[in-house]
Formats: C-alpha cells, structure tokens, sequence
C-alpha cells in the first residue's frame, strides 16, 4: 500500500514474504498504489480486506484513527480469506461479509483488547494461517519478474495461456501482464527513491523509453513519477 501520511511504520512480519504495518491518520488525503497484495485490516475496532489494486486511488481518514495491516505477499492471501482475489479488486471489504459475522467480531475483539493492535494482528493471523506455499504462484511470479512471455510462461507451468490467466486472476487479482506491470511499477519507484535517475530507471527497468515510463506510471498511479518521487 502507498500510505504516505500520518505516523506510517512497517517491518518484515512472521508470516512469509508479509509485512505488518500500523498508522495512525492525520486527517490529510493519501495515494494508495497497486502492488499485487492484498491486505487484512484492522480500524480501530473493525477488520477489513483490502482487495489487490488495478490502480491507484486517494483516500482519507480522520485525525487520530488508528489503523493495522497485514500485507500479505502477493498471490498467497487468497488461500487465507478463502476468497479468489478477483472477487475483491479494487475493493475494501469487511471481513465479516468473506468469515463469518461471528468468527470476525472474535478475532476483532481479541486485538482490540491488546497493547497493540498491529502485534496481535500479527499473531493471529499466523496462528491461522497453515496452508502450504502454491508452487503456481512462486513460479509466475518469478517469471514475470524475469520478463517471461505470457505464452512461455504458460508452457513452463503446464498450463493453456488461458488457465493461466484464470489462475492468474484467483491468485493476484489479474492476469499476467497487468501484473507485470504492477510489479515493475513498484520496482521503478524503488530504484528512483534509491537515487536513480528516471531514465535510468526506464532502461534497467524494462520500459522501453522514459517516456513509457511516466505514461505507465500515470495510468497505474494517476501522476506522473516526479510527483511521486517529490
């Protein structure tokens, strides 16, 4: 998520490839930015799921309320929710209307009564989470982070391009090049926030021009790159 007001911290969760986040809002608007996750929330009380993004979109929360996220790695919170992650893109939905109302107002009770929130958000989730990791899923994401074909890509895994591209949307919300593209979204901005400049950025990022990379970037976050950056 692009949360970028207000008090932000985040670190490496226990859960694999997770990251746990807290925030508590100032009132101003913020930019959330795809990145193929999807996110179970807690604010102040109630749980949410955050669906993965196709694009960005601008929110805002009063001042003070505070909030907790799991972010979960892409492709593996579908198995925990027991929801496809096509069924919740570009959505926020509670977590009762996916759980039962019941099993969501325990689990919500149970962190609002700790210390802190984000820990017990943590904990559990990973006493909940068992299932194994879907080799599918490591082995698409990593060719699509080598730059992978669609149609080779598909025969790498023993699927039709069509399968794949229903697997594909059960597990990230999209199909292979829409999540091509999020991902090297999210690895141009880190590359520019090292210090790189844009059009360095383009060419080690795969984009064809600089050019390509601030439509790109205007189309999946709604400005272009330098006002992200600034």
């Amino acid at each position: 998520m692009g949360l970028d007001v207000g008090v932000y911290r985040e670190r490496a969760a226990t859960l694999p490839g997770a990251v746990l986040w807290t925030r508590t809002a100032d009132g101003d608007a913020y930019r959330v930015l795809p990145d193929g996750c999807m996110d179970l929330l807690w604010i102040e009380g109630e749980l949410a799921v955050a669906g993965p993004d196709s694009h960005a979109h601008v929110g805002a929360a009063e001042a003070g309320i505070r909030i907790a996220g799991l972010r979960f790695a892409p492709g593996t919170a579908p198995g925990f929710f027991g929801v496809p992650a096509r069924e919740v893109l570009d959505s926020l939905v509670p977590l009762a209307d996916i759980w039962s109302p019941g099993r969501s107002r325990r689990l919500a009770d149970r962190i609002g009564r700790a210390a802190d929130p984000g820990l017990a958000l943590e904990e559990a989730a990973g006493g909940l989470f068992d299932q194994a990791p879907d080799r599918l899923v490591g082995q698409v994401l990593r060719g699509v982070r080598r730059g992978v074909g669609v149609r080779a890509l598909a025969g790498s895994v023993g699927l039709s391009e069509r399968q794949l591209y229903r697997r594909c949307l059960d597990a990230f919300g999209y199909g292979p090049k829409m999540l091509d593209r999020v991902l090297r979204l999210n690895l141009a901005l880190e590359r520019a926030r090292a210090g790189l400049s844009l059009a360095e950025v383009a060419a080690r990022t795969g984009y064809a021009d600089q050019a390509h990379f601030t439509r790109d970037v205007k189309a999946l976050a709604g400005v272009p790159p330098r006002t992200l950056l600034a």
